[in-house]
């Protein structure tokens, strides 16, 4: 039997997919597993094996998971909003006026998806020690509320809406934060949520910037909360912290679920593949 080159491709790259789906879902099935199941069973795979919620109850008494998801909650919050915020004025102005430096500025803005954020951790610590916001919310916002990325895919779509909408709205007598209100951001709103998700679960999951700029309970995120809970030598189960690890994830992973066709065909409008 003879195999031409375009099935075995597809073979290849189906065989592909499917290894690395499972090098995906066996640690998150390790994690379920182990979350339900007793202590006991953490290495042993007995389908008959008791299910029991002890693990997650130890684990939100064991450290204060509601004061790390009150305080994740208030930083992507804060974040989104000022990303929405400046983003949207920068996308708006980048595809719709015309003024010196207009190409030169936004090669700037795209210059910024090259620099990692991790390079700028020592002078961001340094500025938040001169405003006195080191251990706070905003200090581990204020680095993020401006992005390249966000300006840069808002920008795409924005260049795809008609200019004849701009002049019928302009007719009307809208001004041009008018236009931009009633016209431009419902026609985008597929691409706010797109990005609304990438820059939640980023955040959320972010993880040296909060560790260096927080130092106490109060303005800990989740992910630092999880990591000093399961730093502990003694007395920790991996039921219970994979138990812990599932009561943080389970949000971001319940939000892509729920709207991942609109999340995968914003960025097709938007020209990303």
């Amino acid at each position: 039997m003879s195999w031409s080159a375009p099935t075995l491709d597809r073979v290849l790259n189906t065989a592909a997919a499917w290894a690395l789906a499972l090098l995906w879902i066996l640690p998150l099935a390790y994690a379920i597993w182990t979350a339900f199941h007793p202590a006991a069973y953490e290495a042993r795979f007995v389908l008959t094996a008791p299910l029991t919620l002890d693990n997650f109850a130890k684990a939100w008494s064991a450290a204060p998971f509601a004061r790390y998801f009150l305080n994740t909650f208030v930083l992507v919050s804060l974040i989104l909003a000022g990303q929405f915020f400046l983003c949207t004025l920068a996308a708006y102005a980048f595809a719709r006026f015309e003024f010196p430096g207009r190409s030169l500025l936004f090669s700037l803005v795209l210059l910024q998806l090259l620099v990692m954020p991790d390079i700028l951790i020592v002078e961001n610590y340094r500025t938040m020690r001169l405003l006195d916001l080191v251990d706070t919310i905003p200090a581990i916002a204020l680095p993020y509320l401006a992005s390249g990325f966000g300006i840069f895919l808002l920008r795409q779509t924005f260049m795809t809406i008609p200019k004849e909408l701009d002049e019928a709205a302009r007719m009307e007598g809208a001004s041009f934060l008018g236009v931009l209100w009633r016209v431009y951001i419902p026609l985008a709103k597929p691409t706010y949520l797109a990005y609304g998700l990438v820059s939640v679960s980023h955040h959320w999951n972010n993880f040296l910037w909060p560790l260096i700029v927080t130092n106490s309970v109060d303005t800990r995120p989740v992910t630092v909360g999880l990591s000093v809970f399961s730093a502990i030598d003694s007395g920790v189960e991996w039921s219970v912290i994979n138990a812990a690890t599932l009561m943080t994830s389970g949000p971001l992973l319940v939000a892509f679920l729920l709207f991942q066709r609109q999340f995968v065909q914003s960025f097709m409008r938007a020209g990303i593949k």
